[in-house]
């Protein structure tokens, strides 16, 4: 008896959504998103603001993006995310679509039915596909976490008390604490 076969959503079956419903779409498989509460705004506010004010500051060529973004992370359509932030340095990605390919730095802020995908599969995903840095802010914990893909480091594990260094922009650190 053969197997059941499951279904391998594309792009088109996100596009295809009806009005308002978010979703994003790992290796063929829909996530649906629930829609984020007011500290999970509030971060993505104000750390948009601090980054892009570093990056104009220092003259930089880096783009930021908070969600909604479109980032095709395989360059293909079986896999689309909206990371909650997204920083691209390199504009040949960019199109007025999205981001096609691997932002250098993301930021996840975790909800509370977003944990097993931040902290797992979206990981996994970000790591494979080259990003050089990723943050996931879990406010209900004050944690941090930080990998520096680029360079291999250790993960390190910030609480929202301290400064913490940014890997990709060696002279931004940031301090959550501050923010809320």
């Amino acid at each position: 008896m053969a197997l059941a076969q499951e279904k391998v959503y594309t792009i088109d079956d996100i596009y295809a959504l009806p009005d308002g419903e978010r979703a994003e779409l790992i290796d063929g498989q829909i996530y649906n998103m629930a829609p984020p509460k007011r500290i999970h705004q509030k971060l993505v506010s104000e750390l948009t603001q601090i980054i892009g004010n570093h990056i104009k500051s220092q003259k930089g060529e880096c783009e930021i993006y908070p969600a909604p973004f479109a980032v095709f992370l395989n360059g293909d359509d079986k896999t689309y995310v909206e990371p909650d932030i997204s920083v691209i340095c390199d504009k040949n990605k960019l199109n007025d679509q999205g981001c096609f390919g691997a932002p250098d730095w993301i930021i996840e802020i975790v909800s509370p039915g977003t944990e097993r995908m931040d902290y797992g599969i979206k990981l996994f995903k970000y790591r494979s596909a080259k990003v050089r840095e990723y943050w996931i802010i879990n406010p209900s914990k004050k944690a941090v976490m930080v990998y520096d893909f680029e360079y291999e480091l250790d993960t390190k594990l910030y609480s929202f008390d301290d400064t913490i260094p940014v890997c990709i922009y060696q002279d931004l650190k940031i301090d959550i604490a501050d923010l809320l």
